[in-house]
């Protein structure tokens, strides 16, 4: 089941209601989000239900090409994650193993799936192709806590041709290859003022025509006209990422993107960092 299929199931439910072993490296060897909102978080009757749903419906031999195809299954369905984990998973922490978890104590991983948007870091836009690349067979899924600095990290490997979950892991955020941005973007999400200060001399923007719904349109914008243009949603608290194949050292440039589950969303915020004062600056948003 891609996205677009999971939306539909999702809506038809929705309508239903109205009417009635890998380590922690990048080597093949080696509870609720803050960000939810009470009224996508309460309702679990409504979200086993539709669990049950999607379980039923299996998923094309063809999603385990592309790993968003699959994750988005496997986020999705409990009986997929029962059958794609390796049991007894290991649990690490600071490189060592903490526990092992068997089949029976398995609670369901919803992921990002209840707040409706993911979101995602690259190093260049060329780097984003690496989305749509068959031939990636390693992924790691970062969960980024800024409240106690860790980092949850899911380590999946494509085995004869499936996607397995091998192992989780728990660093401090300090020991990620994207920490200076981090700690920067942590301060960035939650201060106005902040993301004044971070700013260009001059902002390079694409947002929607307020005259034509259909179209675009594209300017430069002062760090003071920020209020006025800036994206509707800047995460804040737990946020996600997804390292396709290799991870690379954290470079000088950083587009942040924010990305809808079926629901059109697309936000992309594109940082910069200084070379004589190591700080970072937007320089171009989407929206």
């Amino acid at each position: 089941m891609n996205r677009g299929l999971l939306f539909v199931v999702l809506l038809v439910f929705a309508c239903s209601l109205c009417l009635t072993n890998s380590g922690c490296t990048d080597k093949k060897t080696a509870g609720g989000d803050s960000l939810v909102t009470d009224s996508l978080a309460t309702d679990s009757a409504a979200a086993d239900s539709t669990d049950e749903i999607i379980a039923d419906t299996p998923m094309p031999k063809a999603a385990d090409e592309l790993f968003d195809d699959f994750f988005f299954n496997f986020a999705s369905s409990k009986k997929l994650q029962l059958e794609r984990v390796d049991f007894p998973l290991p649990v690490y922490k600071n490189g060592e193993l903490m526990k092992t978890v068997e089949k029976d104590k398995w609670r369901m991983e919803r992921f990002f799936m209840r707040q409706g948007y993911y979101t995602l870091l690259f190093d260049s836009r060329s780097h984003m192709g690496v989305v749509k690349d068959t031939a990636v067979a390693h992924v790691v899924v970062e969960k980024i806590f800024f409240d106690i600095k860790t980092v949850q990290k899911f380590v999946f490997d494509r085995v004869r041709g499936a996607w397995r979950m091998k192992s989780i892991c728990y660093d401090p955020v300090y020991k990620n290859n994207n920490a200076n941005f981090l700690k920067f973007y942590e301060h960035f999400a939650t201060d106005s003022l902040f993301q004044i200060e971070s700013m260009a001399d001059e902002v390079k923007f694409t947002a929607p025509d307020p005259d034509d719904d259909f179209s675009t349109m594209t300017g430069w914008m002062m760090p003071g006209q920020w209020p006025d243009f800036k994206p509707a949603l800047i995460p804040e608290g737990n946020i996600y990422n997804i390292i396709y194949g290799k991870e690379y050292p954290e470079s000088k440039t950083k587009i942040l993107v924010v990305r809808g589950i079926s629901n059109g969303l697309e936000i992309e915020m594109v940082f910069k960092r200084q070379k004589a004062t190591g700080h970072w600056l937007l320089t171009e948003f989407s929206s």
